[in-house]
């Protein structure tokens, strides 16, 4: 007789999902955070979006171009991955930043972050945040400089210098779920990061337990530095970068644990250092550095929350 039921490598069963596909659906969830930071900053922000989106697909295709010849430029631009990464290089960049920082943000994320370690799917480090990392460390006066909210009827003026609330602007709550508050391009309206965290939970790109973690974390470790002060916590999960690191970039697939376990323990761990560097730390904002700590600990993470196999009996 012969055999009937063959077997071979997992996975077994092709879904309907792509890298390009996830890609795609990354950049649709953040088109309500691209524009709110252009409500609020005008045609300053709509320039750094299109010129970082443009810059960091051209790098990528330049470097494929060289690498392989040109025959693998032209997927740089249908995968999606270097315009997801222009995306995010821009929203996390100060609304006044100057279009060539954005620029080398971009080249340190596609070339340093991504490609020096073989690609998309192998790098390490979550490409937009290591860029961020650079940056901040080569220009910190520029990265640091802030500024106040235009709205539509100042769309075309200049961007005026301003505080953000974690260095001590007064907005309140509600301000700060809207978007109406100083910061980078793409932290300052809570509810547009959760019209895109939505979508993408819905559409089954990222796993509830990082944002939960990294969330649930950071507003029980604020709760207990703060004497127990529920507006502490409030501030603290609007505040700066720390809603959208938890949304778009901890959760990113190639850096974040593979078990599900270990995803839980990741968020956890990066909301825990978050607090804890804007509590204790010179530091008013630990999100980058959070996220990049923990991207370290991904293979430490996964080797030990790997799931026991069914069936499996231990020999002594």
């Amino acid at each position: 007789m012969s055999d009937k039921f063959l077997t071979g490598p997992s996975p077994h069963i092709l879904g309907g999902k792509s890298v390009s596909s996830i890609m795609w659906d990354v950049v649709i969830a953040l088109i309500p955070v691209s524009l709110i930071s252009i409500l609020y900053f005008g045609l300053k922000a709509l320039t750094l979006l299109v010129v970082s989106m443009a810059s960091a697909m051209i790098i990528e295709g330049v470097f494929m171009a060289i690498r392989h010849k040109g025959l693998k430029s032209a997927g740089v631009i249908r995968d999606g991955s270097a315009a997801v990464t222009g995306l995010l290089v821009a929203l996390i960049m100060p609304p006044a930043a100057p279009l060539w920082l954005v620029v080398i943000a971009n080249a340190v994320a596609i070339l340093l972050a991504k490609q020096a370690y073989g690609g998309i799917g192998n790098n390490i480090f979550n490409p937009a945040l290591a860029a961020r990392a650079f940056v901040f460390m080569a220009w910190p006066a520029i990265m640091t400089t802030w500024s106040t909210p235009l709205g539509l009827d100042n769309w075309f003026a200049d961007l005026i210098t301003g505080a953000t609330p974690l260095g001590g602007a007064d907005n309140t709550l509600l301000e700060m779920f809207l978007g109406n508050t100083g910061g980078c391009l793409g932290e300052t309206s809570a509810l547009a990061i959760i019209i895109g965290g939505l979508y993408l939970l819905l559409k089954g790109h990222i796993d509830w337990r990082i944002p939960v973690g990294y969330l649930g974390a950071a507003a029980f470790f604020a709760f207990f530095s703060s004497q127990f002060s529920i507006q502490d916590v409030a501030f603290n999960l609007l505040a700066g970068g720390l809603l959208f690191g938890a949304v778009f970039m901890a959760t990113d697939m190639v850096t974040s644990p593979t078990t599900k376990n270990g995803r839980l323990i990741f968020g956890i761990g990066c909301g825990l250092i978050t607090i804890f560097v804007r509590k204790f730390a010179s530091a008013p904002e630990g999100v980058t550095y959070a996220i990049l700590f923990m991207n370290a600990l991904v293979p430490l993470i996964d080797r030990f929350t790997v799931p026991k196999t069914f069936g499996e009996v231990k020999v002594s």
